[in-house]
């Protein structure tokens, strides 16, 4: 029986645990060949030996399991170590297909105390990160296809947030760096699209080393899966990452504990005209100060309703 991904090369970053490790797994699964990425720490095992940087011990998993994997421990943060991850792909398996950028990190206060540190070490690893590995990928995918005369097959899925779209208070540049994230999909799925890769973005909520801390209060149940599992994410990224998903193109997906739910572009509410040559002060009062009267008290543009999406 064919996989969905047989022939068919991935990166995924940040994968040397929690999500991206099951991302990486599931491609695997999945019959893909896999560039496994996570930034150089060693591990350890339960003698507290050292046993090896996380992504070689993901990629040994992959082989265990008869698929095809090797590591990669730079920081994707890195310009150049972006370059020789994709590099990397290429030379290893002849092409790269898919691209998973996952990797991140949390530095989270209020923006009253946050310092400028914790702000660009964030945007640092998310946004840029996310914005190098896309760099190079796109780059191969575009000269591969202007060689052939043809689109080829490329795949990108990233990363964003919920913190993002329910605007996090104690997470601004975290939810910052997401938001950028979802702007750099959509452009990226516009100017990619000829050439025959799809971006898309989503929004996964599970319980990992990075985000204990937000989960502390939420225990796993004694009975039954862990609705925050990793492994609920992983099948979303590799549909995405399939031919299936062909038609699926610059989308937003929240995916978490058996649910996906597919977030609807922003539409315009209202508009107002003026009836003079330009606006003045006294005629916006008049028309937006009476339209923000009616609106509920504390709505925002964020959605914070997502929050309550659940597996029913």
């Amino acid at each position: 029986m064919s996989l969905p991904l047989e022939g068919l090369s991935a990166i995924v970053t940040g994968a040397g645990r929690g999500l991206g490790r099951a991302e990486a797994l599931e491609l695997g699964q999945l019959g893909a060949a896999v560039v496994v990425n996570d930034y150089g720490r060693t591990g350890r095992d339960g003698s507290g030996n050292a046993s090896g940087a996380p992504a070689q011990q993901v990629a040994a998993e992959i082989r265990a399991a008869g698929g095809t994997a090797v590591a990669h421990t730079g920081d994707v943060a890195d310009h150049q170590e972006a370059r020789e991850l994709v590099h990397l792909a290429v030379a290893e398996f002849g092409k790269l297909d898919i691209l998973v950028n996952n990797a991140g990190i949390l530095r989270d206060r209020m923006v009253f105390s946050m310092s400028e540190d914790e702000w660009d070490s964030v945007i640092r690893v998310h946004l840029k990160g996310h914005f190098n590995t896309t760099h190079f990928a796109a780059a191969h995918w575009r000269e591969r296809s202007k060689a052939a005369g043809a689109p080829v097959y490329g795949r990108i899925v990233n990363t964003s947030s919920e913190a993002f779209l329910a605007g996090s208070a104690g997470q601004p540049n975290y939810a910052a760096a997401k938001g950028g994230i979802v702007g750099l999909t959509t452009s990226t799925a516009l100017a990619l699209a000829k050439y025959g890769v799809t971006a898309n973005v989503i929004c996964p909520r599970a319980r990992t080393r990075m985000t204990e801390d937000v989960f502390a209060g939420l225990e796993k149940p004694e009975a039954g899966p862990d609705p925050l599992a990793p492994e609920h994410v992983a099948p979303l990224v590799g549909y995405l990452a399939s031919p299936a998903a062909a038609q699926v193109n610059g989308q937003l997906l929240v995916v978490h504990g058996g649910m996906v739910a597919i977030v609807e572009r922003p539409r315009v509410a209202a508009k107002f005209d003026t009836k003079q040559d330009a606006f003045t002060y006294d005629e916006l009062d008049a028309l937006l100060t009476p339209h923000y009267a009616d609106r509920p008290s504390g709505e925002t543009f964020a959605a914070v309703e997502v929050l309550g999406l659940k597996h029913e």
